[in-house]
């Protein structure tokens, strides 16, 4: 049995110190310097136990041994050579037990002699770093560098058929088109392929691909909204994206059955890697009385750097409700 390798960053033979992004089929565009990646645990070692020399008692001495007395500086040298041992014994394990950085692991030291042993103890002088995937306000796409809010009442599924990072709302209906269940609003991100960086170019085809899959035909080819019978085009502009300029487009579509919804595509380029352009398509529902088309725009000022939670999404009054 033959296992895929899973999503990740590995290196690029390639290109020495350099990382590139496998997607778990095939390779992408994206790299990054060799020394983003976490650096190698320590090895481990096992414990290491010290101990005087031991001596015979007197009543263990043989009459071979000869007198107490007449061997108490060789007795003395013996303790002494001990002591020495222990100290450099102590000594090496507390410098193998130092990670990459030289900070000490707290390693565990064994003694023979009696009475309490005081450990000190570390004191934690800085917090982890909360980890975003984990925050469910927050959706993380790690491929394309980017985070975006997640509105009350909308969820991140673990997995969706367009195997893309994806935010919804959390409620489903039966699609006007039957034969499959449909979300009011929906929110996807995609890596731009074909080679096009001109975020224009990129939003104004993407529009249309867009709309097919939110009110036409999906994946699977299914009409769940009985497809598009007209659009109308509401706003198209160039705006800033979490600090990068970028292009939007939105439409009004009618669909053959239901109220028919709203698309946007947004592009604009990442900020990792080879800053291949990021796409986020956005498809809400006409009918949803909490789906205004102001929530677009409240999606869009809320688009981060991954990592950059202070990055303002720059759009500010260029994108009006």
């Amino acid at each position: 049995m033959s296992y895929a390798t899973p999503p990740g960053w590995y290196p690029d033979t390639g290109a020495p110190g350099l990382e590139r992004w496998w997607d778990g089929a095939a390779w992408t565009a994206h790299t990054r310097p060799l020394a983003a990646a976490a650096r190698p645990a320590p090895a481990e070692f096992g414990p290491v136990e010290f101990g005087p020399p031991s001596l015979p008692l007197p009543h263990q001495r043989r009459p071979q041994d000869g007198p107490v007395g007449g061997s108490r500086t060789k007795i003395l040298a013996i303790t002494l050579s001990g002591v020495l041992v222990l100290g450099a014994a102590v000594t090496g394990a507390v410098l193998l037990g130092r990670d990459d950085s030289g900070t000490p692991t707290a390693p565990t030291t064994t003694t023979s002699s009696p009475g309490p042993v005081t450990t000190p103890t570390a004191t934690a002088t800085t917090s982890a770093e909360p980890d975003p995937d984990e925050d469910p306000a927050v959706l993380v796409d790690q491929l394309n560098g980017v985070t975006l809010p997640v509105p009350e009442g909308w969820e991140k599924p673990e997995g969706t058929t367009a195997g893309v990072p994806t935010i919804r709302t959390e409620q489903s209906y039966d699609c006007p088109g039957g034969s499959s269940f449909c979300y009011h609003g929906t929110v996807t991100t995609h890596t731009a392929r074909g080679g096009e960086s001109d975020p224009e170019a990129l939003a104004e085809a993407d529009i249309v691909t867009a709309a097919d899959r939110a009110y036409d035909e999906d994946t699977f080819g299914r009409r769940l909204h009985g497809g598009i019978r007209s659009h109308k085009v509401l706003r198209t502009q160039e705006l800033t994206v979490a600090g990068r300029t970028g292009y939007l487009v939105r439409w009004q579509v009618t669909t053959g059955k239901g109220p028919g919804g709203y698309v946007q595509s947004l592009a604009f380029p990442s900020s990792v890697g080879t800053e291949t352009p990021v796409i986020v398509r956005f498809a809400f529902d006409a009918d949803a009385a909490d789906l205004p088309l102001s929530l677009m725009d409240t999606i869009t000022k809320g688009i981060r750097p991954l990592g950059d939670s202070e990055t303002s999404g720059g759009v500010g009054a260029s994108i009006g409700p």
